[in-house]
């Protein structure tokens, strides 16, 4: 895909309509690689035997994908989305700023952030919680504008939202709501409200930092209860949201796909749509959602042609998941000026999975040596050598990779290809690592095996070039801190490879790997399977505890790039909750991407 330039004032509803109109400026990809190689894998000899892992084929066709109506980009919907932007908005400044509640102003960002909207009042979000924090002690805070008498619920909403922005605020707070038993209630009543203030209870608890033990303390309670709540309630609309919360989490939970639950969570709750202004901002939110639905339509239709015209395609023994890794990026991501990170995620998403087909099965260890080589040589005029299956999956390697870093000259003003570069190099040497013990049957400790997976997981390759394409500038003194070495880099690399190992080792094991985290810590502890998992499980949550502390920290890192990565983190998690949703995408995840990308909202 050609460069594509927008204004920052393209975060808004405005910006839908200039992303829209710049991305038709490039509705015919370049068609380079296929004249340049021919592209199927059938060229290569058929004497060679290879190994193939049988997935299922692509589930998305291009002609589907360009009938897609986008039935939304018109300039109407825009003009209607910002009168009701300006109602909402009128809605944070008209709380008055004495004899309100602290409360209110919290539920309004509440809101609006788990309906998606929230990026068109940062203004009012930050003014409110500003007003929130002033109050805030280490009593917790209360419901009324002075903050005094602390409530449960008021504190622990308080305390969650205020901790995802970034507010110095302590967990040791909920101390002050411990019963003599332990409990956070001295007697239930299963009240809608002391519903809610458990649910709140339990949201709070996911985002809490390593050695909190309140907070897991907090976590137990929240789901025991909830779950005894699932069981008893009649309330179906309280089932759906405690059902929601209990199976996604904060972790595993895309941001896209809470948006539209939420959307039918509020929509089902009569009591809460009796109120005029919730009416206003649920109306907001679906026309929202819509819009950009569409938008991304367009997006997914320019690279449904890209990645047709690559000839990657026609590999038959490779994984075609482009439409899934967009989704991936685009469930996190829905600013219309963050066009290149989306698309640029995707991408890259993309050809790493057909490189892992190739290092993992397809390819002899002759051919990985000669890949590997060749993308450290980055010279397209000097593979003549490779096989033919290797040349088209170079020039689209190649073609991406340099795509991303044009982009990302744009927003950083500096040449990022040397860094580039040296970030895939060692990702494939990590992937020759396990084809070389492949070949020779050698089973590494799990120590041995984690630090290599940590770079073979593919985190930072997907993250790092993308992010530079944010309109955030990471200098070179700057990167450190959030790519590699940096613990926040290391803590999304291992939770990557361990949330895959987990959910995907039996698959792997059947296709003749023998290295996993699984198996590498099955072997060195002598263990069995369950016990293995059970403890990788248990590690696993604790990173996502470090992680939740190293994203949330103060630092010198802009925020909006934290954000992003974490996103993808979220999104990552989210396919991994049961199984290997980007391999295995006709379960669920075929239908999550016809809810979010394919099936707009009903208008009512």
């Amino acid at each position: 895909m050609a460069s594509i330039s927008l204004s920052p004032s393209a975060l808004g509803f405005s910006g839908l309509n200039k992303a829209s109109n710049q991305l038709k400026l490039f509705a015919k990809p370049s068609r380079r690689r296929l004249d340049l190689l021919p592209c199927k894998a059938s060229s290569t000899p058929q004497t060679t035997a290879r190994r193939t892992a049988n997935h299922h084929p692509n589930l998305w066709d291009d002609n589907f994908i360009q009938s897609l109506p986008k039935a939304y980009e018109a300039p109407c919907y825009a003009e209607e989305a910002e009168t009701f932007i300006r109602e909402v908005k009128e809605m944070f400044n008209g709380m008055p700023t004495q004899n309100s509640s602290v409360h209110e102003r919290l539920s309004m960002v509440d809101k609006v952030e788990r309906l998606g909207i929230d990026r068109h009042f940062q203004k009012e979000i930050k003014e409110a919680l500003d007003c929130v924090y002033r109050y805030w002690n280490d009593k917790g805070i209360g419901n009324g504008e002075s903050g005094s008498c602390a409530d449960l619920n008021t504190t622990v909403l308080a305390l969650r939202i205020l901790r995802l922005h970034r507010y110095d605020v302590s967990s040791g707070v909920l101390e002050n709501f411990k019963e003599k038993d332990g409990n956070f209630l001295n007697s239930y009543s299963q009240s809608n409200e002391e519903i809610n203030t458990i649910l709140n209870l339990y949201r709070v608890s996911l985002i809490a930092f390593p050695e909190e033990k309140i907070m897991e303390e907090a976590k137990v309670f929240a789901t025991k209860y909830l779950k005894e709540v699932m069981s008893q309630t009649k309330d179906s609309n309280i089932s759906k949201e405690i059902q929601f919360n209990l199976e996604y989490g904060w972790h595993t939970n895309m941001p896209r796909f809470e948006t539209r639950n939420y959307i039918d969570i509020y929509g089902g709750n009569t009591s809460w749509m009796a109120c005029k202004s919730n009416k206003k901002i649920l109306y907001l939110a679906k026309l929202d959602f819509n819009m950009v639905q569409s938008l991304q339509q367009q997006e997914l239709q320019l690279l449904s042609r890209w990645w047709t015209e690559s000839g990657v395609p026609q590999l038959d023994f490779a994984r075609n998941r482009y439409v899934e890794y967009y989704f991936w990026a685009a469930g996190g991501c829905v600013e219309p000026k963050y066009y290149a990170y989306r698309i640029g995620c995707a991408k890259i998403a993309s050809i790493a999975t057909v490189l892992d087909d190739i290092y993992d099965t397809y390819g002899t260890l002759d051919e990985l040596k000669l890949f590997t080589n060749a993308v450290k040589r980055w010279d397209p005029s000097s593979i003549d050598y490779l096989p033919e299956y290797m040349k088209v999956v170079f020039m689209a390697f190649y073609e991406i990779v340099n795509e991303m870093v044009e982009e990302a000259t744009k927003t950083q003003g500096r040449d990022t290809l040397d860094y580039a570069r040296k970030v895939w190099e060692a990702f494939l040497d990590s992937y020759m690592q396990e084809a070389e013990w492949l070949a020779t049957s050698y089973i590494p400790t799990f120590e041995e095996y984690l630090e290599n997976a940590k770079i073979s997981g593919g985190a930072r390759i997907v993250i790092l070039q993308p992010l530079l394409t944010l309109d955030a500038v990471l200098p070179d003194t700057l990167l450190p801190k959030i790519d590699f070495p940096s613990r926040f880099n290391e803590l999304l690399a291992l939770t990557f490879r361990l949330s895959n190992d987990i959910n995907s080792f039996k698959a792997e094991v059947a296709r003749g790997e023998k290295a996993s985290c699984v198996a590498c810590y099955m072997r060195d502890r002598s263990t069995e399977e369950e016990e293995a998992l059970d403890h990788l499980k248990s590690l696993n949550e604790k990173l996502f505890k470090e992680l939740s502390f190293e994203y949330l920290k103060l630092d010198s890192v802009p925020m909006c790039s934290k954000d992003h990565a974490i996103s993808l983190s979220q999104g990552y998690h989210f396919f991994y909750r049961e199984r290997d949703g980007f391999t295995i995408s006709t379960k669920d995840t075929r239908n999550y991407i016809l809810k979010i990308l394919v099936q707009p909202m009903t208008m009512l």
